[in-house]
């Protein structure tokens, strides 16, 4: 997933800031220490380093963007979840394995080391974490890989323009489904230690907000 480095869409000062995180992980931090966007909007990468916010999905596109400078291709994977929000990771290669670096307003859906050796491995590792405010657990398909230089000609790593079309393009395309109907039928609640944990911290403006189930 290596590529020629593209460091011709950002201006010297942006750069130097990209440039800075040395590592994905170096990105996840950036990430983490950037306040949740919980307005509806998708921002692009630039407009990301002058903000210093951003949400889920904004956060793999300066992830994947800041992940290309380093010279690997920007790459994200939506997760579609059920009676929650989806969520969207930027992701990375290593050693032929994979990784990933997601903004998230909980705590446990965000860096994966690159130790996974398919997408489905990678992918399910969020499987037990990623729930609802009423702690069921909510993941159900993730998406082919989706290669963003393809948005190119929206400059999208720059634009000051809204880039929710690429949010809509992810509805559009294949995504593999990780549990049968028994399986969603037999899933059990997530404890609640563990869901008071993930949410510490969130900003309650763009927390999801589940349908009772009847």
């Amino acid at each position: 997933m290596h590529s020629k480095k593209q460091t011709n869409y950002f201006n010297k000062k942006e750069l130097q800031i990209i440039r800075g995180f040395k590592s994905p992980a170096g990105i996840q931090k950036f990430l983490n220490e950037t306040d949740y966007n919980p307005d509806y909007i998708t921002c692009s990468p630039r407009k990301i380093i002058k903000s210093r916010k951003a949400n889920c999905f904004e956060g793999a596109l300066f992830a994947a963007a800041a992940l290309r400078v380093m010279g690997h291709k920007p790459v994200i994977v939506d997760l579609m979840a059920d009676n929650d929000d989806d969520h969207v990771i930027a992701i990375f290669k290593q050693n032929n394995c994979y990784g990933a670096i997601a903004k998230s307003n909980t705590t446990v859906l965000r860096f994966r080391e690159p130790v996974y050796r398919t997408m489905r491995e990678l992918v399910m590792s969020y499987f037990d974490f990623y729930f609802n405010t009423n702690g069921e657990k909510s993941l159900r398909s993730y998406s082919i890989l989706v290669d963003l230089s393809k948005f190119d000609k929206y400059n999208w790593m720059t634009t000051d323009n809204d880039l929710e079309f690429i949010g809509d393009y992810l509805f559009t395309i294949k995504h593999y489904p990780i549990l049968t109907k028994q399986m969603i039928k037999q899933l059990s609640i997530a404890d609640k230690e563990v869901v008071n944990l993930c949410f510490t911290g969130s900003v309650l403006a763009g927390l999801f907000k589940p349908q009772k189930k009847k």
